[in-house]
């Protein structure tokens, strides 16, 4: 089964109980939960550990950050005013994601956005973040350097730190 890209659709395998459990993002929690289908084994929300991290990040490639540092921080810039807005606005977003087709249901977008709290940007350390998975994925064997090297040798927190000041809430 799949979408008019051809993509599997977990919703449908679990819906048809041919996979036991999926990660899902929004709006697909919103609609099994309407549809009474399954339960949430954890979620990243509001579960510790994992609620105290970010739950995405962004990368970059180093020699364009190193070229072109003015372009790299708009982009994050842009970004972490999208969060704000989504922490401020949830009804205005959601009305967007609708207009531009990213989702059909507006309750199901604004009932997420009003649950992931955009506006923590500020407070978590995206070092410990780093250091959290990658022990995770250390522990797992699925990556072979030890956490402290891979955030000495493939972090770079000066733009973050400076939109940190720049966009005090």
């Amino acid at each position: 089964m799949g979408d008019r890209r051809g993509w599997v659709q977990p919703v449908a395998l679990f819906a048809d109980g041919k996979i036991d459990a999926f990660v899902a993002i929004p709006p697909e929690p919103q609609e099994l939960r309407a549809r009474h289908i399954g339960h949430v084994l954890f979620n990243s929300i509001v579960d510790r550990p994992w609620s105290q991290y970010f739950c995405c990040m962004l990368a970059g490639n180093q020699e364009y950050m190193r070229k072109f540092p003015v372009a790299t921080k708009r982009v994050l810039r842009a970004i972490l005013k999208a969060a704000d807005l989504c922490a401020s606005e949830p009804e205005r977003v959601a009305q967007s994601l609708i207009n531009r087709g990213f989702t059909a249901r507006y309750d199901y977008a604004v009932q997420a956005l009003r649950e992931v709290e955009y506006d923590r940007w500020r407070e978590y350390d995206p070092e410990d973040t780093v250091r959290y998975y990658a022990l995770r994925l250390y522990e797992e064997g699925m990556i072979k350097s030890l956490p402290n090297k891979i955030i000495a040798e493939n972090t770079d927190w000066r733009f973050l730190n400076q939109l940190k000041r720049e966009l005090k809430a």
